[in-house]
């Protein structure tokens, strides 16, 4: 079947696929940076620590900024759509012998991805590391007991506050700034409110450093639980969303791994659109715990697009990629990834959702029921290769023979 077939398909249920196309060319995904190289950062030595954990040893991993850049340059050219960056604050790039530690870091340190960023149109969006450091004391940052170790962590969220404005400063996009930290304990606390309170005076000193609201999108990041602290997060989901919702200019993060594993965070979007203005995303694809798989074109990506576009949030909605995985070609997880949520909002976005309302609102649920299942079987992939056609990327997998010779030429020479 041609586009033009399957567009006339479409038509018939009252959908334009041109129109769902140009859509799609319009909503930015943030694409992540520590994919390529396993969240390591350049900032220390040391291994992954924090509650969360990389697996696998595939050959090619970046080790140096450049190598990075390249991974994602390599990447993006077989995307379609409109990207953001997403950065850590371990990325900072030293030059010429500098270093700080994180609660000294300074816009300059990260000059050279704001060049990268600006040479290919995109915002950049950003997250302080409160892991993977000598200051993480007994798995604790925000919520410690010990105020000098606390302290350092204010000041490097503050830090990264004043980064944050100068990335949004200097790309002309708002840059959403997400606060999540693995605190918690492996086994039963005796104190379970000590820490909240910790983390709450915490983060309202982080967001008492001055920003512009329009430029800066404060977000905070719940957990239900990490590697080492199984037994108790102090960033819950009750905290996290009811911080957010008690302190103006702050953003809820859902990150689809960071539930009980009978969870889904397409329930919780419309919830939460019914009370916030804006929301954000981490999209993963979490396997009985939050292993942050690569993204693919399942059933829950799928539900999480329809509910954006079924809200009319696609303006309301922060979304980034937050996943890590070892164990294969890390260039081709990006592609993989980014192409599978750009599936699921473009699939969303030639559904009849209006039709399908109203079918529910008139409690016709047989009906509702036969057209939702016969828009499973409709022409979907000829749209997605129109879409990548007008994008000038391929559209099957051709993307990998590109891959598999970068991998060959530049990645297993490192």
């Amino acid at each position: 079947m041609s586009y033009q077939q399957a567009k006339q398909k479409y038509a018939k249920i009252g959908v334009d696929t041109d129109a769902a196309i140009a859509k799609m060319k319009e909503l930015s995904v943030s694409l992540h940076c520590w994919q390529g190289d396993d969240v390591t950062g350049f900032d220390h030595d040391g291994p992954l620590t924090g509650g969360i954990q990389t697996t696998g040893n595939y050959p090619g991993k970046a080790r140096t900024p450049e190598q990075l850049m390249a991974d994602m340059d390599k990447a993006i050219s077989l995307m379609p759509g409109k990207k953001k960056l997403n950065l850590h604050a371990s990325y900072a790039i030293f030059e010429d012998g500098e270093f700080v530690d994180r609660d000294k870091l300074e816009p300059k340190h990260f000059a050279k991805w704001v060049e990268f960023a600006k040479a290919r149109n995109m915002g950049i969006d950003f997250n302080p590391t409160f892991f993977s450091h000598d200051k993480v004391k007994d798995n604790l940052t925000l919520t410690s007991p010990d105020e000098e170790i606390r302290k350092f962590w204010i000041e490097h969220g503050k830090a990264c506050i004043r980064i944050s404005e100068y990335f949004a400063k200097e790309t002309g996009v708002p840059c959403v700034m997400n606060i999540w930290i693995g605190d918690g304990f492996k086994d039963i606390p005796a104190d379970r409110l000590g820490p909240r309170e910790r983390y709450k005076d915490s983060i309202e000193q982080i967001l008492s450093q001055p920003f512009d609201k329009t430029l800066v999108k404060p977000c905070v990041e719940s957990k239900v639980f990490g590697v080492g602290v199984e037994a108790y997060t102090a960033g819950s989901a009750e905290f996290s969303l009811t911080f957010a919702a008690t302190h103006d200019g702050c953003l809820p993060l859902m990150d689809n791994g960071h539930y009980h594993p009978t969870e889904v965070v397409s329930d919780k979007i419309p919830a939460l659109l019914a009370f916030f203005p804006e929301i954000a995303l981490h999209i993963t694809r979490p396997i009985r715990w939050d292993s942050d798989h690569v993204v693919l074109f399942d059933d829950e990506t799928r539900e999480m697009a329809k509910e954006i576009v079924r809200c009319n949030a696609t303006d309301r909605v922060y979304m980034a990629l937050d996943f890590f995985d070892a164990s294969i070609n890390r260039v081709s997880a990006w592609v993989v990834g980014f192409c599978s949520w750009q599936k699921a909002m473009l699939n969303a976005l030639c559904m009849p959702h209006e039709a399908l309302k109203k079918l529910q609102d008139e409690a016709n649920m047989t009906e509702l029921m036969v057209l939702q299942e016969d828009i499973k079987m409709y022409p979907f992939g000829e749209v997605w290769e129109e879409y990548c056609r007008q994008c000038n990327v391929p559209s099957g997998t051709e993307w990998f023979e590109e891959v598999k010779k970068y991998e060959q030429q530049v990645q297993l020479k490192r």
